[in-house]
């Protein structure tokens, strides 16, 4: 069979188009390129240039899988891109496992998920794999966890997660087998068992996708897969109530799902877990692919929680949970004041810190649902007990994520490991109990489900107010007694967005050649280079640089975005933080006032905001931006 070229080699070539067009097995798309080539050829140079854009090469399969805008041609997501991805999936896994592999599939509420859910089960299923695909529009945590929940050998989601609305992606997680097939290491085809790819698997992977001629050489059943009822969907809630964590009083909720597809779970995990006033965001409740309330469809994006706030003001609310759309991700604002909407969005660092020190004592106390696991092992079998369950606990984060986890992690006695960027890593770290990334992203229950989980962590999260309000106590006052314990670790993101990305490789290339020599006053004394490795973690392009203060920059590109990310952190020592509330209290106590009990984290969080503000200037002006 003639082979169809997925890219231009010298330039626009009409054949190579309309090849790509007849080979195309989606109408619409087919269609979409053939106008698009015909005003080409009459001369439209925006057309020209859009063609020569959608042929510069195949749409990049790495450790995140696909992700592209839906539209016609190998550089964007569509149903031909799909089928080859598919096929070349199912290659890797005949290579590896032999026939019989099994496969699950899920998929969310975005225009052409459900096609190219469909598609990857013809191919799997005429691959000669067991292709399970799960019911529709469920979160991204749940395709995880059936992948473990089954024992299967590999898994799809087809998800954009909180990318724009002309998105879509196919994210790619291995079982054990496949792993066992291609590490050298036993023990990371065991950590890794239900994670998202790494390397090399995702080389393996992209070069069977690449030997793919055609569309059309690709087999697809017409019938013959599995489809699940919603009693996956129980099992995974059987699962959240396994972790053991439940309301100590109600609180008054109010959750947002972005007009994704976590609501139902989401409702129906809380529920179980003793919360009956819980207030959906009715306007962001069901799915919706236009994401019409929303600028970005991500609880990090300024704005994105505006409709939340509206709601908490309305009905009082003392906790708002965010997912987003995919629900793999977890945000949380809680009750301020002092702020225009009356509440206050977490950082995805402080969430990380006050779920770390709450497992973290919880294991200590022997009342974590990993102990218990492993108790039920031991009654039956000891050789039964999962390699995973029976390691030390281990907490872990990505390196550009905040230094508290580790300072709490080990106050208890518990070993912290960081990671490289991305939950593909954080994930499949041996022994690990709770991992966490600053980009909201949270996995309470890696034996379950070894990928960031929204649900569960909402869940937990949740139980963990609901008991704090019981004691007398909330979030904000936990955060400040592991301050005072621990130090104040605060965080801020700064990032640089590129029209010419070339440019962002040129602000590297400066960073490593000359580098701040202070950071907010403080003299750096260290700088790494992370490309030439850091600390046991493997390569990766990124700049960190250390003062004598403690503060700590990161900087590299963006992994998604035309970006340049730089991730800052200040630190203030449990003396500063007492110092700062004795201040506070002999100034009080000069004016002649009685100021209510003022917590060491806002007395001394000025201070820390402007040191903040300081390193951004000055890495501003650095980069000429």
């Amino acid at each position: 069979m003639t082979r169809v070229a997925d890219r231009f080699t010298s330039g626009f070539d009409a054949d190579i188009v309309e090849a790509w067009i007849a080979d195309d097995p989606d109408t619409q798309t087919a269609t979409a390129l053939s106008t698009i080539l015909a005003a080409a050829r009459e001369g439209d140079e925006a057309a020209l240039a859009d063609l020569e854009d959608r042929f510069a090469g195949p749409l990049a399969f790495g450790t995140a899988g696909l992700r592209g805008e839906i539209a016609a041609g190998p550089n964007r997501m569509n149903r031909a891109v799909v089928i080859r991805a598919a096929a070349g999936l199912s290659r890797f896994l005949l290579n590896t496992v032999g026939e019989g592999f099994t496969f699950v599939i899920g998929c969310d509420a975005r225009y052409k998920s459900a096609d190219f859910a469909t598609d990857t089960a013809a191919v799997i299923t005429a691959a000669g794999g067991t292709a399970i695909q799960l019911p529709d529009q469920l979160p991204t945590p749940l395709l995880a966890f059936a992948l473990s929940h089954l024992q299967a050998d590999a898994g799809v989601m087809v998800t954009a997660s909180h990318n724009p609305p002309d998105d879509n992606g196919y994210k790619v997680y291995l079982g054990k087998r496949p792993l066992q097939a291609i590490e050298s290491d036993p023990a990371a085809a065991e950590s890794g068992a239900g994670a998202q790819i790494v390397s090399p698997a995702d080389a393996l992977i992209a070069a069977q996708i690449s030997a793919i001629e055609s569309v059309a050489s690709v087999p697809r059943a017409e019938s013959g897969w599995e489809r699940l009822d919603e009693s996956i969907v129980e099992s995974y809630l059987e699962r959240i109530d396994a972790l053991n964590v439940s309301s100590g009083t109600d609180l008054n909720i109010v959750l947002t799902s972005l007009h994704g597809v976590g609501a139902s779970v989401a409702e129906a995990a809380l529920a179980r877990t003793g919360f009956g006033n819980v207030h959906p965001v009715a306007s962001q409740q069901a799915p919706d692919p236009d994401f019409p309330t929303v600028a970005f469809p991500n609880p990090e994006e300024a704005g994105a929680l505006d409709e939340s706030y509206a709601l908490a003001r309305e009905v009082g609310a003392e906790l708002i949970i965010a997912n987003d759309p995919d629900a793999d991700r977890f945000s949380a604002a809680i009750p301020d004041t002092s702020t225009a909407a009356g509440y206050r969005q977490l950082s995805g660092d402080e969430v990380g810190l006050v779920l770390g020190e709450e497992i973290a004592a919880r294991l200590a106390q022997g009342t974590h649902h990993s102990v218990e696991t492993i108790e039920a092992h031991l009654s039956d079998d000891q050789s039964a007990v999962p390699a995973e369950a029976a390691a030390a606990p281990v907490f872990a984060n990505s390196i550009v994520s905040s230094r508290g986890l580790a300072a709490a992690a080990c106050s208890h006695g518990f070993a912290v490991i960081s990671t490289l960027t991305g939950f593909k890593w954080i994930s499949r770290v041996p022994g690990l109990v709770f991992g966490y990334e600053e980009a909201l992203g949270y996995c309470v229950d890696p034996t379950a489900v070894r990928d960031k989980d929204g649900i569960s962590t909402a869940v937990t999260f949740a139980a963990l107010a609901s008991r704090l309000k019981e004691s007398g106590s909330d979030i904000e006052t936990e955060l400040d007694r592991i301050r005072n314990r621990d130090g104040y670790f605060a965080t801020a993101p700064l990032s640089f967005r590129f029209d010419d990305v070339s440019l962002i490789a040129t602000a590297m290339a400066k960073l490593r050649e000359n580098p701040p020599t202070s950071l907010a006053g403080s003299r750096v004394v260290e700088v790494h280079d992370l490309s030439a490795g850091y600390e046991a973690l493997p390569p990766t392009d990124g700049i960190l640089l250390l003062s004598e203060s403690n503060s700590r920059v990161i900087v590299r590109p963006s992994g998604t975005e035309p970006k340049l990310k730089c991730y800052l952190e200040v630190v203030a020592e449990p003396s500063e933080l007492e110092a700062a509330t004795e201040a506070d209290t002999r100034a009080a106590a000069r004016a002649g006032l009685r100021l209510p009990a003022t917590s060491a984290s806002a007395s001394l969080r000025p201070a820390l905001t402007q040191r903040l503000t300081s390193i951004s200037t000055e890495l501003k002006a650095f980069f000429g931006l």
